[in-house]
């Protein structure tokens, strides 16, 4: 009689997690309460579906800021090599771009989607669109769930891939820490990570939305004169913060948020040392000449920037560019290079690409995501408590730990 299994979750993690066990042999059924499955892959990578990263496996744990080691075994097993070729075999060409982000060949979220369908389906794992309400445990062992119509599925197997907190439209609401709990589970205390960061300082209307290019930003924790990170591509201004991926992939440093604690700092010139920006200042003032101030300035960053930085400056819009003094370009300068954000707190959890905490790693089996206190019960996903950067990180880890709870058996 073939084991018979039990997914929670018919995201990237629990799709894997079904599409293994039933090649692996087992009575495999996805249970997902959407009415499609993939709800969050549709929208990730703005709608392309950031498959993976093209790198080994040690840079993904580089790029998991917590719990990174816990992720070896299953990245050894089926690391972005692994990933790619599982798609690519089975009918979905692939590119790597950027960053060596991983997109379909179609930049559709779709086509990945339809792809997970079409392999499940040949794999034999069966998927329904139900609710689970409750999960069965006797003697440490699973034995089966409870959905919302009362019918009990058994089962001697079950994988909680319900994903965490983040984007909640898309069925993440937290389901399976319920789950968790009951079977015995630490929760380490949720807290939105991949999320834009609000701050003291306010941007005008006029810089609202506005998408800053080709810069490099740096987090800094005032308390302890500590700069966390560095990165280098987008941020956006926001009414109240910043947002992108620069910024984004910081707030995962931010272990323990203190109004006022940390501070981001922008470079808008990156490419420019101090003395080769004020140099270049030197060459535009002297072209300007009897031009107004706001006129050098739209030459040196995105007009809906200028009103923002003019006050930030101190120095009169109407100012003649002659009449600027070499202490006033040093304040230019050093605005352009450090313009510095006072960050308040994260912005609300469902903003967040995902959710940092979540069941402790510390009881689940880092080689087969199986619960080290109940017999038959696995994780995967974002439901375990580790969290990576942009970039096909966290779906590279949904897709390994999905695959290490699959090739285990209870």
């Amino acid at each position: 009689m073939r084991e018979r299994t039990v997914i929670i979750g018919g995201g990237a993690a629990g799709m894997a997690a079904g599409i293994f066990s039933a090649q692996n042999g087992e009575d495999a059924t996805v249970i997902e309460k959407n009415a499609k499955i993939g709800r969050k892959l549709y929208i990730t990578g703005k709608g392309r579906c950031n498959i993976t990263n093209n790198c080994d496996e040690r840079t993904v744990i580089a790029n998991t800021p917590t719990n990174g080691r816990f992720l070896f075994s299953a990245l050894s097993e089926f690391a972005p090599k692994d990933v790619i070729d599982f798609f690519e075999s089975n009918g979905l060409p692939l590119k790597t771009e950027r960053g060596n982000r991983v997109f379909p060949v179609s930049d559709r979220a779709a086509d990945v989607v339809d792809t997970l369908l079409r392999i499940s389906e040949k794999a034999g794992c069966k998927i329904i669109h139900a609710v689970v309400k409750d999960i069965v445990i006797s003697d440490d062992r699973i034995n089966g769930v409870v959905l919302e119509n009362g019918e009990i599925m058994e089962c001697t197997k079950l994988v909680i891939a319900t994903g965490g907190k983040s984007y909640p439209l898309t069925g993440s609401t937290g389901d399976g820490y319920k789950f968790a709990k009951k079977a015995g589970h630490t929760i380490i205390p949720l807290r939105p990570s991949l999320v834009p960061l609000e701050t003291e300082e306010h941007f005008g209307y006029d810089a609202d939305g506005l998408l800053l290019k080709n810069i490099s930003i740096k987090l800094i924790d005032t308390k302890k004169n500590k700069t966390l990170y560095t990165d280098f591509g987008e941020a956006e201004l926001k009414r109240w913060g910043l947002s992108g991926a620069t910024v984004r992939s910081a707030s995962a440093h931010i272990k323990n948020m203190e109004r006022g604690r940390y501070r981001l700092e922008l470079d808008l010139k990156p490419a420019l040392s101090d003395e080769k920006l004020d140099a270049r200042l030197v060459r535009e003032i002297s072209a300007a000449h009897s031009g107004e101030y706001k006129v050098v300035l739209a030459s040196l960053m995105p007009r809906g920037l200028i009103e923002d930085f003019i006050k930030l400056s101190k120095i009169p819009a109407s100012k003649r560019c002659s009449e600027i003094t070499k202490v006033e370009r040093r304040i230019v300068v050093d605005l352009l290079k450090r313009m510095k954000r006072t960050i308040t707190d994260f912005r609300p959890i469902d903003e967040a690409i995902v959710t940092s905490g979540g069941v402790s790693t510390k009881e689940i089996d880092p080689k087969t995501m199986q619960s080290k206190l109940v017999k038959g019960l696995y994780f995967a996903g974002e439901i375990i408590d580790y969290d990576c950067y942009t970039g096909g990180f966290n779906l590279q880890a949904a897709f390994s730990t999905g695959h290490s709870a699959a090739m285990s058996h209870a």
